[in-house]
């Protein structure tokens, strides 16, 4: 068994540990992860879409050496899916081969809910052991699903442990270390956000969002990376149907980093709004005049302070 990297000790260690995994977080961000971490319990983490919320359970499990299990939810997502299912067809066989020996039915009625016919599913795995110690699971985008499959999670985010009619109950040697995720298109119900930890993960400042670029789209010059911020936090001030996160950010750098820009102009921005906007209304509100006078705008601010924001 190979030795187990340990949990941080504090909060100044989960933000070192953040930082070594290129996330750029705050102090508060690390003190709820560290909380979370400490006392096991599961991290409910809420905000717009791209800010960086799974990014932290990707980071977790990088740096600590632990599996990352991810269930993905979806509407439509059931208990089957997200926990385990019986393999019909292997059992159907099974039935015939001992029907053609002619085994004993009652053994073979018990035999079928054995282990061996059993698919786990995410929620499942994350309550096995593992000699890399217990896994990151993450819950990812929990308001796609409904109410139902809310109530089904409590049992699992209170007590790590699941109930299987056939087999009883399954419980985690070692609680994995739960990360949940919302971008808030429903509310959650109380319930579930009870048996969680909470933080509420905003857009970055320009200063934090500045510290996000250097690290993740480095070939940015200094006054590109500089005018790209400045852009998109007077975009999100904006009335926008979706303000750019800062996954857009970075998949824009990196777009005008390719076209071998080193500074933002009308045409440039005009041509690459895809990139960082993904509603046409928003696109054709921007384009043109309006990208013209914020790019005026954000250089002779930029001219009058470091680029470094």
């Amino acid at each position: 068994m190979s030795d187990l990297v340990p949990l941080p000790a504090s909060v100044d260690e989960t933000l070192s540990l953040l930082e070594t995994g290129n996330y750029v977080g705050d102090r508060a961000l690390a003190t709820a992860l560290f909380l979370s971490l400490k006392l096991g319990r599961p991290l409910f983490l809420e905000g717009e879409a791209g800010v960086g919320k799974t990014e932290i359970a990707k980071v977790l499990s990088d740096r600590l050496g632990r599996r990352l299990i991810r269930l993905q939810c979806y509407d439509g997502l059931d208990a089957a899916t997200a926990l385990y299912e019986w393999n019909y067809p292997r059992q159907m066989l099974e039935i015939r081969m001992a029907e053609a020996a002619g085994a004993d039915k009652d053994a073979l009625a018990r035999d079928l809910f054995d282990e061996r016919f059993l698919i786990k599913r995410p929620l499942l795995q994350a309550l096995e052991p593992d000699a890399a110690g217990a896994p990151v699971l993450l819950i990812d985008e929990i308001d796609r699903t409904d109410e139902p499959f809310e109530a089904f999670l409590l049992e699992l985010l209170s007590d790590f442990q699941v109930s299987i009619p056939e087999l009883g109950t399954v419980k985690a040697p070692t609680p994995p270390l739960v990360i949940v995720t919302s971008n808030r298109t429903r509310e959650i119900h109380d319930a579930l956000k009870r048996r969680c930890f909470y933080h509420w993960v905003d857009y970055p400042s320009a200063e934090r969002e500045m510290a996000i670029l250097k690290r993740k789209a480095p070939e940015a010059s200094d006054r590109l990376a500089a005018e790209i911020v400045a852009f998109v936090q007077k975009l999100r001030a904006a009335e926008l149907f979706k303000a750019p996160g800062v996954a857009e950010t970075l998949d824009w750098a990196a777009a005008l980093v390719q076209l071998d820009a080193v500074a933002l102009d009308p045409e440039l921005v005009d041509s690459t709004l895809g990139v960082l906007l993904k509603y046409q209304d928003d696109i054709a509100r921007l384009r043109g005049s309006e990208a013209l006078t914020l790019i005026q705008t954000i250089q002779a601010e930029l001219s009058q302070k470091p680029l470094g924001i």
